[in-house]
């Protein structure tokens, strides 16, 4: 069974930093995954894109986190990661790691993690 499982996350000050971690049961090929990314979910409001990259190594990020977070993988760890600088209380939220897959697979979510920025 394919499972993801967040960890980083945590309660920081308004301008700190955090990094999540998101480690999956194998690799981006044999999860048959395209893509995977990071959303969050902040009380009250849907579920978004925070930030993804694919198998090619391509990113891309909402426009509200640019310039302040970054996702990378590394591949023999099956992990990816999303650096978040600058943190605003506005960040706050439960962040989810996804796996996007291919050939009409489901999506593989993780349980998410508790990211809180005090102003």
């Amino acid at each position: 069974q394919v499972q993801l499982v967040e960890s980083g996350g945590g309660l920081v000050q308004a301008g700190g930093s955090l990094r999540l971690s998101c480690a999956a049961s194998g690799s981006m090929l044999s999860i048959n995954a395209n893509a995977m990314g990071w959303y969050r979910q902040a009380p009250g409001k849907q579920r978004e894109l925070v930030a993804a990259i694919t198998t090619g190594g391509s990113t891309n990020y909402a426009d509200s986190v640019k310039g302040r977070f970054t996702i990378s993988r590394d591949n023999a760890k099956n992990t990816v990661y999303l650096q978040m600088n600058s943190l605003k209380p506005e960040d706050t939220a439960v962040y989810y790691c996804n796996a996007r897959r291919r050939y009409g697979l489901p999506d593989i979510w993780g349980r998410g993690t508790q990211v809180t920025v005090s102003s």
